[in-house]
């Protein structure tokens, strides 16, 4: 898995969608907001992590073809 600052990733265990800051060798410096708008700063090992697909936003789609 290639992971670049920027990227959005995951506990594999589950929980919320973590940032990556920073890529080192097996370790990823990932940044989150708390539930009271915390900042956080967590390294993680990249073995426990697993990128997010973003997903296209289909509501944009959708008013894109209703313009034409």
């Amino acid at each position: 898995m290639e992971l670049k600052a920027g990227d959005v990733v995951m506990l594999k265990s589950g929980g919320q969608p973590l940032t990556v800051a920073e890529v080192r060798e097996n370790e990823v410096l990932c940044l989150w907001m708390g539930m009271e708008g915390d900042l956080f700063r967590e390294t993680l090992p990249l073995a426990t992590l697993v990128q997010v697909e973003e997903e296209e936003d289909e509501d944009e789609e959708e008013d894109d073809e209703d313009d034409e």
